[in-house]
Parts: C-alpha cells; sequence; structure tokens
C-alpha cells in the first residue's frame, strides 16, 4: 500500500494514504501530548483536554453542534489519549471527506472549552476513574505502570486522579494546549478514497497558517530494579487478575521484532504455549494474554490473565515455567513458523479498514519518525530466529526484572514474591 508523506514549513507533518477501491475516508489528528508530559499538579490534563475539545469551538459553539453535524454525515468519530499522544478522528463516507476534515481540524484547532462544560464534565471524567477502577481485568493494567515507574509520568494513571481533576481550572487547559498542540508536534493521516492532491488543498488552507513555537520534551523514564517486586490490590472477586510483567526495550530496538514473536508464542492465538496450558489443560480461566508494549524511552513485557482465585499459586507457577522453557529451549521450527504467520495474517486483518490504515501509519511517524509498512514489518517477523528468541528469552527473563500486579482477595503479597523467580 503506497503513501505520501509532506511536511509543512511550520513543521507540520501530512500522511496521504490513497485506497481507490476503500469507499470511505478517515481524517485523523495525532499530537506529541499525552500523560508522560504532564506534572503532578496537573496529571490528566491530557486526556481531559481530549474531552473538552468536542464541547464546543468558535464555528460550532456546543457539543451538540459538533455530534450533530457528524451523525448527519453517517460519520463514526471519537478521540483517544495515551501516555505520548492525543487522537481525534472522524471517518466516513468519502464523498463527505472535506466535511470531515473541517470538522475534526476545528476540533483540534479551536475549541473555546466552556467553564460550564468543563464542570459538567469533571464529573463526567470522574466517573469514567470510577469505572476502571470497578474493571479488575482493566485496573490492574493501571498497577502494574505504578509498580514498575512509581511516581513519574509513566507510573501515574493517564485519566489522573480525581482530586487533580476536580481542581483543574480552564486556565491549565489553555496553557496545556498552547505548549503542546504545535504543527511540529502534530501528523494529520488521510487514508481512503481520497488524492493527495485534494489532502493537501485541505491541509494547507487550514493549517498552513498556524505557527510554530517551541515544543516541550517529556521527561525521561527512570528505571531502577534489582529484585522481583509485587503489588497486590485486595478486592472481593470471583476471579484474581494479575499481570506478570518484565522490563524490556524502547520502541526503536532492533530486538522488538523478536520480542512480537516471543510473546506470540506464549500467548498469540489459541494454540499459543499459555492459552494451551492455563485454558485448555488446567481449565483456571477464560483470557490469557502475552504483549511487548514500547514506548520511545522505555518498554515492558507483560502476560495477564483472570483465573480461578483459589489456583492463583499454581497458575503464576505455570506460567513462570513455560518462560523458564523459553531459555532453556530453543523453538522449534515449526511452530516459529506458526508464530510468524499468525503475527503477520493478523497485523494484515487489522489493515483492512481505513482508521486502522491511519493510525497504523500516523503512530509510526509521530512516534519514530520512519513508516515501514505491512510488507516491510512482516518480512521483519520472517526473519526472527529460534537462536534470537531464546537469547532474547534469556535478557529478560530474570528475576531482577520480573513484576507482578494483582487484584483479588488477597493482602500479604509475601507469598506472591517467593515463588517470583525465573
Amino acid at each position: 500500500m503506497k503513501f505520501s508523506k509532506k511536511t509543512l514549513k511550520n513543521g507540520l507533518r501530512v500522511i496521504t494514504v490513497p485506497m481507490k477501491d476503500n469507499p470511505t475516508a478517515t481524517v485523523l489528528v495525532l499530537c506529541e501530548a499525552g500523560s508522560k508530559y504532564e506534572t503532578k499538579k496537573i496529571s490528566g490534563v491530557s486526556h481531559f483536554l481530549e474531552h473538552m475539545c468536542f464541547k464546543g469551538t468558535t464555528k460550532r459553539p456546543k457539543a451538540i453542534d459538533i455530534s450533530k453535524e457528524l451523525d448527519a454525515l453517517g460519520s463514526q468519530y471519537n478521540a483517544f489519549t495515551s501516555q505520548e499522544y492525543t487522537g481525534y478522528y472522524a471517518k466516513s463516507d468519502a464523498k463527505h471527506f472535506r466535511q470531515i476534515f473541517d470538522i475534526v481540524s476545528d476540533i483540534y484547532l479551536n475549541s473555546t472549552f466552556p467553564d460550564t462544560e468543563m464542570q459538567k464534565e469533571k464529573g463526567v471524567i470522574v466517573e469514567e476513574i470510577n469505572m476502571y477502577e470497578d474493571m479488575p481485568s482493566r485496573h490492574v493494567q493501571d498497577l502494574m505502570s505504578e509498580l514498575l515507574y512509581g511516581d513519574q509520568p509513566a507510573g501515574w494513571n493517564i485519566a489522573g486522579d480525581k482530586k487533580t481533576i476536580l481542581g483543574m481550572s480552564r486556565d491549565d487547559l489553555v496553557a496545556y494546549q498552547q505548549a503542546h498542540y504545535l504543527p511540529e508536534a502534530t501528523v494529520i493521516v488521510v487514508a481512503g478514497q481520497v488524492t493527495e492532491k485534494a489532502v493537501l488543498r485541505e491541509v494547507k488552507n487550514i493549517f498552513g497558517h498556524v505557527a510554530s513555537g517551541k515544543k516541550e520534551k517529556m521527561a525521561r523514564v527512570a528505571e531502577a530494579q534489582k529484585k522481583p517486586t509485587a503489588l497486590v490490590s485486595w478486592k472481593k472477586t470471583d476471579q484474581t487478575h494479575f499481570v506478570l510483567g518484565v522490563r524490556t526495550y524502547a520502541l526503536r530496538d532492533v530486538r522488538n521484532p523478536a520480542l512480537q514473536v516471543l510473546a506470540g508464542i506464549l500467548g498469540g492465538g489459541m494454540s499459543s504455549r499459555l492459552f494451551q496450558k492455563l485454558r485448555e489443560d488446567m481449565g483456571v480461566g477464560y483470557y490469557v494474554r502475552a504483549y511487548n508494549e514500547a514506548s520511545t524511552d522505555h518498554g515492558f513485557f507483560q502476560i495477564s490473565a483472570g483465573v480461578d482465585n483459589k489456583r492463583i499459586y499454581e497458575v503464576i507457577e505455570a506460567v513462570l515455567h513455560e518462560c523458564r522453557n523459553l531459555k532453556n529451549y530453543p523453538v522449534q521450527a515449526d511452530e516459529l513458523l506458526k508464530v510468524q504467520e499468525f503475527l503477520i495474517g493478523n497485523m494484515k486483518l487489522s489493515l483492512e479498514s481505513t482508521d486502522d490504515i491511519a493510525n497504523f501509519y500516523g503512530s509510526q511517524e509521530l512516534l519514530k519518525r520512519e513508516i515501514r509498512n505491512a510488507e516491510q514489518k512482516a518480512e521483519e517477523i520472517r526473519q526472527v530466529t529460534a537462536k534470537e528468541i531464546q537469547t532474547l528469552a534469556r535478557s529478560i527473563f530474570r528475576d531482577h526484572k520480573l513484576n507482578l500486579a494483582l487484584i483479588g482477595p488477597f493482602k500479604d503479597k509475601s507469598k506472591f514474591l517467593k515463588i517470583l523467580i525465573f
């Protein structure tokens, strides 16, 4: 799939992915503004700002003006915030491209942040935080971040905490937007039945006059671990949800394709080792996942599952045993090939719609400032060898890199710490 990239004089990057046989178009705006750019005082401001951008603009004064116009186009639209970036997008019939581009651009550039709406939205965000805290399979991910990174931005909840949200002012939002929503920190991606000429015409018309500025950088993550750690959160549950994590490498590290394959061996599909062990052999849980989370300056590999409370110690031992096997024995050729093709196939299946394609290209450009297409990524996966997998397993599956976050009817972490041994 071909794409083009252009950079405006103000630093704004534009990615166009023409797809003449796809009847839709997606407009995605990505900005280097996420929770890792925040201070403790305004923790959660990136996510709050994302919410408020839908509450009215100079051109569309009320939230209903935005939603009604998008709904009338049959559009799908939303926004999202991560640790390192925020995104705004709309997807519609390709014939509405110019209109959805105008709306998404208006949201990004001209939001007014009405104070009355802001006060109401505080309650919405507090309830969003409450909702995720009531979902152990989701909240345990927050606990893992806290365990790994502690009291620094990478260890804070992306949504912030209730106290900082309730204390946030309109001035906080405006100052943060002015510091981070800058053209040199922004990527616009348009994918679908569009031409580069049409895209650049709209971009230059709306964004060409936007002045560049001096983008604030995020503080680098500090990591220091010398022994296994655990964070146990008591909750009366029918299942225990846990994340077993080890520190790995940043986004640009050449070992990331091998980490992807290693994750596939352990938790990729119903034939993966951990799915077979925990669900088919032991019958202790419904889901089990394994994947590597890579950020621009750090990374961690995780295995997560929800399992029978009474068998949690047995399950953790079983998971650790499977990790040890990858250290001690090379992966057989047939299993390696199966996992590689599973990963490649799933990647291609995930790139069938214009919104997924826009995010695929845009996130690479924003975070790495380079783009590899699906075939190039597939080739990276195919090049991974059994020897690389074993070397990698021996590097990351070490006691001093091991961490366990857990939610369930347990209060004492000492017994868990005793079994955290590779």
